[in-house]
């Protein structure tokens, strides 16, 4: 029946099959990459933790995740997505399942760096969706498929309660199993992507040199995106994981409302990644980052209030003032926080093959590493900062300087190449930026 289909048609129904599933296997190897954000809290209280190590252990599979990235993307262009997105989910599944039986803090952290390869999925996924779809559809796609964000709320949504069922550990043998079973699934019913198909027909070059695939990084602009994306994304994942503790330290929630509090933030956080996306598409990435930048600056001074009392000397004597931010506005202002971080996730990974579009894998797996350095080195600095400082919201005092960094970084840059066009010709223009 297929073989009758028009060409057209069946690269459509390829394409889509490959979106569908590519998202799919996104969002649960997702919601294995930030399982520590609910079961880090129990070990935590089990192995009395301070702040500074727990921050370490639920950083640690980012660590993995992120560092992975760049290699997985350049294999992928090499030897295609089918492949490498299956045995990555296999890989991870055997370490998720460790992790049930390890002890002590030391084990625990070395399965979470197996745990952390799930992350590196992301890299897979965007260099094998990007290959079936043209330039002008290349942001909606990516969009939906960085949509497996969304796994970071299904964690926050149902491990809170199996923990609370039958402990942590049953959480990490579910969670290892549906990966299991999503590699299975993804390699039934997935194929290669047309460039690997050309490729084994003998229709195009060989791939390139390993080393080749690295050249487009010695280009400064790969590394502001990459900032960029340390905080539209590794912000993003650190206060994934982050908000449950932080929840139930500043506001005294149980963690399974704390849990579903902060699925409230993933939710929107991910799923409006697409919209993101179509709206890369068709107003252009350089005015959704800088809409995600200007938001995301004022969303976050506002969170970097810490409570206080004021005493002002009134006419009459001294008037005092408390001053807090009440759990309500907390979370209004931070599903604002999650929405346009989602939409500036989106922005970024809309220039990458616009600008290097022989070079997805790699350039997109460098961006990708170092946004996922971004949610390991982050819920660290916030332990620290909580340590050092003793004040909570000083998380939100550290992603005000940063996105304030990339807002400005991001102005100067742009001026410079609007007063470069200028010279050469008024009608040079730069679509995706």
């Amino acid at each position: 029946m297929t073989a009758n289909l028009p060409a057209a048609q069946r690269q459509d129904n390829s394409s889509r099959q490959a979106l569908v599933m590519s998202t799919i296997a996104f969002t649960v190897c997702f919601a294995v990459w930030t399982i520590f954000s609910i079961i880090g809290v129990r070990i935590k209280q089990e192995l009395g933790l301070n702040e500074t190590e727990f921050g370490l252990l639920v950083g640690t599979p980012i660590l993995t995740g992120s560092l992975v990235r760049m290699v997985l993307g350049v294999w992928t262009d090499r030897h295609g997505g089918r492949v490498v997105y299956t045995m990555t989910m296999l890989a991870a599944a055997v370490a998720t399942f460790l992790l049930a039986f390890a002890h002590t803090y030391g084990q625990m952290l070395v399965a979470a760096l197996g745990v952390g390869l799930a992350g590196g999925s992301f890299a897979v996924g965007v260099a094998y969706v990007s290959r079936f779809f043209p330039a002008g559809k290349q942001g909606t796609a990516l969009g939906i498929f960085g949509v497996g964000n969304v796994g970071a709320a299904v964690t926050k949504f149902l491990a809170p309660f199996v923990l609370l069922s039958w402990g942590w550990q049953s959480v990490a043998l579910i969670w290892a199993a549906a990966l299991v079973v999503m590699a299975i699934v993804f390699w039934l019913t997935t194929g290669d992507d047309p460039v690997i198909r050309e490729r084994r027909a003998g229709k195009t070059m060989p791939a390139r040199s390993f080393w080749q695939e690295f050249a487009p990084l010695k280009n400064l602009q790969v590394w502001r995106f990459a900032f960029y994306y340390f905080f539209s994304f590794g912000a993003f994942v650190a206060l994934s994981l982050w908000l449950p503790r932080y929840l139930i330290g500043v506001y005294g929630f149980g963690i399974a409302t704390a849990g579903m509090i902060g699925a409230a933030y993933s939710i929107p956080a991910s799923i409006f990644r697409a919209y993101g996306g179509v709206l890369s598409d068709r107003i252009g990435a350089r005015t959704v980052l800088y809409w995600t930048f200007s938001v995301c600056a004022v969303a976050t001074l506002v969170l970097s209030l810490p409570s206080a009392d004021y005493v002002v000397r009134g006419i009459s004597g001294p008037i005092p003032f408390h001053v807090e931010i009440g759990p309500l506005a907390f979370i209004a202002v931070a599903s604002v926080l999650g929405f346009f971080m989602s939409l500036g996730k989106a922005a970024v990974y809309k220039h990458i093959p616009v600008y290097y579009p022989q070079s997805v894998g790699a350039v997109g797996g460098v961006v990708g590493m170092i946004g996922g350095l971004g949610g390991f080195i982050l819920p660290i600095a916030f332990g620290a900062l909580n340590d050092l400082t003793g004040v909570w919201s000083s998380c939100f005092m550290l992603l005000f300087l940063i996105v304030v960094s990339c807002l400005v970084w991001m102005h100067v840059t742009i001026r410079r190449m609007e007063r470069a066009a200028e010279v050469k010709s008024p009608s040079l223009s730069y679509a995706a930026e």
